[in-house]
């Protein structure tokens, strides 16, 4: 096995023009989501689909959720399977679709075709979360072309709809294939770390967005008396957010960075189209990550508090309703795959491994609240959602030979 396990890392190290290849064609199909504008992440799966087939994978399963808002009808899910020696399988999984890229000018280059210096390619979703996929496309093609049966039989997931919430991702893929997934079995889900590959995340805040909406009077802006500015009152709820969401719930765990639950103000929108009326309509969001202890019914009742003094203040109504909630989540610094990861990634990044929480969401979090000990690790840039995503081909390698580490030897788990 170990003489498989030297044949696979080996003919990894190789692997840097098929990165190239993987993560432009992946790159090409923007994959945003309807809620993000875009028509779904069909045609990426098509190339991962065929990527897999000419690997010769047998075991290749759709697991689509119905989504009349994009033009195939279906939001698709691919779950492959290449058999181990054993039953317990190592599951890794990657989420196809990407956020928007943004104010285009703050780009060197087209986001959506991938530019390469060096070792770094640039495009929107190189490192969130196609860096993950191309890894697990990697390790399946070099299991496939070498005729190697691995210790531990290896899962592939790629999910649609990671970014707006997963319900027709993940969270489709676990009702749809309740039985698929064993508490036995090994849980990684590249989507977080750092660039020297040292951070194993093993908990996540609660997330919780709230939707502020004011209702005031419309008006003339020159007669600004004759209305009640909406705008004005929730520029106002946007700071009591802010200043007394922070103040309410201080409290600290140096498990996560930063350490506090937090409160951020963010998407804003339009209200009026022209700059002489004082608007009478106006939202906007609040994106909340809350520590496991801090209760998030307690945050809701808070803000609502807020709202009635800043609406009685402005003469207006402010209304308060959720937007998205999900749970904190964590699993044990004593389960195997943590020490599995330990182990693979100081063999070939050199680094101690160190757990830590994170304030972001990922599909960990479903994965946790059925149960299964999923850890998040990769060795990334970190660099997603910004312009001018990066990713590192090396890193790209070597993120799939920790993955060959723990399939291979079973006594790491």
């Amino acid at each position: 096995m170990h003489k498989d396990m030297d044949a696979l890392l080996h003919g990894l190290a190789g692997r840097e023009d098929r990165v190239v290849t993987l993560q432009s064609a992946l790159t090409a199909c923007p994959a945003l989501g309807p809620d993000n504008g875009g028509d779904g992440e069909q045609a990426k799966a098509a190339i991962i689909a065929a990527w897999l087939k000419a690997c010769g994978i047998k075991d290749l399963v759709h697991v689509d959720a119905p989504d009349s808002r994009v033009s195939s009808g279906v939001r698709p899910n691919l779950v492959a399977r290449i058999p181990g020696r054993t039953k317990r399988t190592l599951w890794l999984f990657g989420h196809m679709d990407v956020v928007p890229p943004g104010d285009l000018s703050a780009w060197q280059s087209d986001p959506w075709q991938v530019r390469r210096e060096g070792d770094m390619l640039y495009g929107r979703g190189v490192e969130d979360n196609q860096q993950a996929i191309t890894s697990m496309l990697l390790l399946a093609e070099e299991l496939q072309q070498r005729h190697i049966t691995p210790e531990l039989s290896l899962g592939l997931v790629f999910m649609a709809d990671e970014e707006t919430g997963s319900t027709y991702g993940l969270e489709h893929v676990l009702t749809a294939r309740s039985g698929l997934f064993s508490q036995d079995d090994l849980y990684i889900v590249p989507d977080a770390g750092s660039r020297q590959g040292d951070v194993i995340e093993v908990a996540e805040k609660g997330q919780l967005w709230l939707k502020v909406r004011t209702i005031g009077v419309q008006c003339h802006a020159s007669t600004p008396h004759k209305g009640r500015n909406a705008f004005l009152a929730g520029a106002d709820m946007a700071l009591a957010c802010h200043h007394g969401l922070n103040a309410a719930f201080d409290a600290a765990d140096p498990l996560f960075n930063p350490p506090a639950s937090t409160f951020v103000p963010g998407k804003h929108d339009a209200n009026v189209p022209n700059i002489n009326t004082v608007p009478g309509d106006d939202v906007f969001y609040v994106d909340c990550r809350l520590l496991p202890q801090v209760d998030p019914q307690a945050v809701l009742d808070r803000t609502r508090a807020l709202a009635d003094v800043v609406a009685e203040r402005h003469g207006v109504r402010i209304e308060i309703s959720v937007v998205q909630q999900q749970a904190a989540s964590g699993l044990a610094e004593d389960s195997p795959i943590i020490a599995a990861l330990k182990t693979a990634v100081a063999e070939v990044y050199g680094v101690e491994g160190r757990v830590v929480g994170i304030g972001g969401a990922t599909v960990a979090a479903q994965l946790r609240q059925r149960g299964l000990a999923a850890a998040v690790w990769s060795c990334v840039e970190n660099t997603c959602h910004q312009p001018n995503e990066r990713s590192s081909i090396t890193a790209a390698i070597k993120d799939a030979q920790v993955f060959t580490h723990i399939l291979m030897n079973s006594a790491h788990v």
